[in-house]
């Protein structure tokens, strides 16, 4: 495999995973997006410019994420490796649960894809096999690569991942805080073990949430319920988890996005305004309005990749 390529540009999108009882499994992409150029260069030189978030603060060289991405997919294909020069302008939220090292990861994948000379090489099936990889589990990046709303598992054969019909009147809203929370730091606190008569209870809404989601909007209140992992993180995130509740009590469908901290409410279009006045409501009666933004991005298609 030879190098096709050495200017290319990578758009990726935001995602929310789990979704609540979708532990793992489920993911969303939402329409707020990281953009990388990629330029291969003729010399062993490494850089990388990084504006919006994270910028100042993220790897310049050879252990920044996407760069590592790169390198790894060329390896996996076996093209050869080159200097790289990398502008990336981020929009994501860092270490807020929407994403942002799968988006990083996928960007990086793709782009390899574009420099190289037979792009299909790198098509979703091991594109997505790559990024779960890196990621230690599969539910960002099913989204980012597909778009829309996903469901994935783990085979024998690897990890995999399919498009779920999303139904149009589902708008996802985010609350973002001014506070981070490591991924790891969330899994942590996560019991090895859970009672038979909750993880019962969550697969059950795990099953109602695809139907939710793709065919009856109105049940997404009840479909969102889960007794697996949000309640064992309120300790780590106390804000987040009583923004949920108070949200929840208000008769909206809300849940941890990701790992959190942010928040992710799944609205109902035909609603009107009636979700973001309860929502305005519930920030106003917590007093913390200043410490969150909302963020409205709707949904995504998945990441686009060209050259130029």
């Amino acid at each position: 495999m030879r190098l096709g390529a050495d200017h290319v540009r990578v758009r990726v999108p935001a995602t929310s995973a789990n979704l609540g009882p979708g532990f793992d499994a489920l993911g969303l992409a939402l329409d707020h997006h990281d953009e990388v150029e990629v330029w291969a260069l003729g010399s062993a030189e490494v850089s990388v410019e990084v504006t919006g978030e994270g910028a100042g603060e993220l790897p310049t060289g050879e252990d920044h994420l996407v760069v590592r991405a790169i390198r790894a997919a060329l390896d996996e294909v076996g093209a050869p490796q080159s200097g790289l020069r990398l502008r990336c302008h981020n929009t994501i939220p860092h270490g807020r649960g929407m994403g942002s090292s799968a988006a990083a990861v996928v960007a990086g994948i793709l782009a390899a894809r574009m420099l190289i000379s037979e792009p299909e090489a790198l098509y979703n099936t091991r594109a997505f096999k790559i990024a779960s990889a890196f990621e230690g589990h599969p539910d960002n990046a099913a989204p980012a690569i597909l778009g829309g709303a996903t469901v994935c598992w783990v085979g024998r054969d690897g990890p995999h991942a399919t498009e779920l019909p999303l139904h149009p009147d589902v708008v996802p809203v985010v609350l973002v805080p001014h506070e981070r929370l490591a991924t790891a730091t969330a899994r942590r606190v996560l019991p090895a073990t859970v009672p038979h008569a909750d993880a019962a209870f969550t697969a059950g809404r795990a099953a109602l949430l695809v139907q939710a989601l793709c065919h009856r909007p109105e049940l997404l209140l009840a479909a969102t319920e889960e007794r697996l992992h949000q309640e064992y993180r309120a300790d780590v995130m106390p804000q987040t988890w009583a923004l949920v509740r108070a949200l929840r009590d208000a008769d909206q469908a809300a849940v941890v996005s990701g790992a959190g901290p942010s928040v992710l409410v799944l609205e109902r279009a035909s609603d009107g305004d009636a979700g973001a006045e309860a929502r305005e409501r519930v920030l106003d009666e917590l007093g913390i309005r200043d410490r969150w933004r909302v963020l409205a991005p709707g949904v995504a298609g998945g990441a686009l990749a060209e050259r130029l």
